[in-house]
């Protein structure tokens, strides 16, 4: 009997030291449930956080990106804009300039009109004057073809007195006189006259290097001379200048090819520059 009441007196005992057993554990996994409930809402902040975080730096950089890529589409507008002010700019520069010789043109013709009116009232004065300047002209020239010149001459100034053709006619006509004269400094002529010598006239063939050189032969070929400005006269020729006359007459006429002629000259050089000088200073005048 003692001992099974001994027996039954320890099985409380062993009974109550479980019970604070699982009391304990229960009150240590309370506390570690505790715990562990504390520490899973920080690590889930803290992943949130970092998510967002991404988030908003993904978000930032693709902002930065489309930054970018309108800057660069802005920098791009922009110098194409440049360019195109440039292209504009010297655009504007070329018909500045265009309108500027366009203006200068427009006022030029202007003052043209302008004139027109007083060339017209002084067209008969400058006739006249370019017909005086002729005859000034002829009179200091070599009197090659003398008759034929001065008939010309007195039928300009016969022109000129007439009534019947109008300013530009006359001024056509005595610029054909000018044409005709200006003719003879740039022609080789050759052709048959009479030479006036004391008291007699001889036949002769007449050879003309422009208003260089004018000369004459004997039928014959035995006699010639040059005509000298200076003197106003006739100088005879060597035999070796008359071989030369006749080469120049053979040249004149086609006979022969062109060819160097070693001819003395009927006007000096110190006697051209004195008619140029003196022709200048009529034309000031």
């Amino acid at each position: 009997m003692n001992k099974r009441i001994m027996t039954m007196g320890n099985a409380p005992r062993r009974s109550g030291y479980a019970l604070l057993a699982c009391l304990a554990l229960l009150g240590s996994a309370q506390v570690q449930a505790q715990d562990e409930g504390r520490e899973a809402p920080v690590e889930d902040v803290l992943v949130e956080e970092s998510l967002e975080a991404q988030q908003n730096q993904a978000q930032l950089q693709q902002k930065i990106d489309a930054a970018d890529d309108t800057s660069r589409d802005a920098l791009r507008e922009l110098r194409r804009v440049e360019r195109q002010a440039q292209r504009l700019e010297a655009y504007n520069e070329e018909l500045a300039r265009q309108v500027d010789e366009q203006g200068k043109a427009v006022e030029r013709r202007q003052r043209g009109v302008e004139q027109l009116g007083n060339a017209e009232e002084r067209l008969p004065v400058l006739t006249r004057q370019l017909a005086a300047r002729l005859e000034r002209l002829v009179a200091a020239d070599m009197p090659f073809l003398y008759d034929q010149r001065q008939a010309r001459l007195a039928s300009l100034n016969r022109m000129l007195d007439s009534g019947e053709l109008s300013a530009a006619d006359k001024l056509d006509r005595v610029l054909a006189a000018w044409r005709a004269e200006l003719d003879y400094g740039r022609e080789v002529d050759a052709w048959q006259g009479s030479l006036k010598t004391q008291g007699d006239s001889l036949e002769v063939d007449y050879l003309r290097l422009g208003r260089l050189g004018w000369y004459y032969l004997t039928a014959d070929g035995q006699q010639g001379g040059v005509w000298r400005s200076k003197e106003q006269a006739w100088q005879a020729l060597d035999d070796e200048a008359l071989g030369e006359v006749r080469k120049g007459l053979r040249i004149a006429r086609q006979e022969r090819a062109p060819a160097l002629l070693d001819l003395p000259l009927s006007v000096t050089p110190e006697q051209g520059q004195l008619q140029s000088s003196q022709q200048s200073q009529e034309d000031a005048s």
